[in-house]
């Protein structure tokens, strides 16, 4: 499992506003998930994250043993000590080296260029709704050629939706 933060700018009431993302991404599968959205992150946000990281049923590093992470002092000791107690090893990256990290980087640039350079976000609601589409469809719609061209998961809407023809019924309609 690996780690790491990007931001985006949005306009608000009170003007142009920087937001921070933090997301985690599954290096077998390339499976993304959104951690927060945040105007202000620190120390307490992060260790909100961390409780919901690590819970027993539905924290998405239970039964993980390493997370991939940067140097970001938004990683602090109190998130660093409860990841530890669930048993996880935090892997620290040496400094000025995205590389070591390139799942995550990779991510960062296919968001980026696909979705977030192509939009004025008015408001942290049209934000969140963007990022949650683009998930959505960089599991269900997107090829990865990391995993022989698969996507990470079938589409629902493409199963549910799928139309089945009779050959009986399309010959009798013509």
């Amino acid at each position: 499992m690996a780690t790491d933060f990007f931001t985006v700018e949005v306009w608000t009431r009170r003007g142009l506003q920087r937001f921070i993302v933090l997301f985690f991404i599954e290096l077998s599968t390339r499976k993304v998930q959104i951690a927060g959205i945040a105007s202000t992150a620190n120390g307490l946000w992060m260790s909100q994250i961390a409780r919901n990281l690590t819970d027993a049923e539905l924290g998405i590093l239970t039964g993980k043993r390493y997370l991939i992470h940067d140097r970001d002092p938004l990683f602090t000791v109190e998130f660093l000590q409860m990841i530890a107690e669930a048993g996880v090893q935090s892997v620290k990256l040496p400094p000025r080296s995205p590389n070591l990290n390139a799942h995550a980087e990779r991510f960062v640039r296919s968001i980026t260029e696909s979705c977030l350079e192509r939009l004025i976000f008015f408001g942290e609601a049209s934000l969140r709704t963007a990022i949650q589409n683009f998930v959505t469809y960089y599991h269900g719609e997107r090829n990865h050629q990391g995993l022989g061209n698969r996507l990470i998961t079938q589409s629902l809407a493409t199963s549910a939706t799928l139309v089945k023809c009779n050959a009986a019924s399309v010959s009798a309609g013509s």
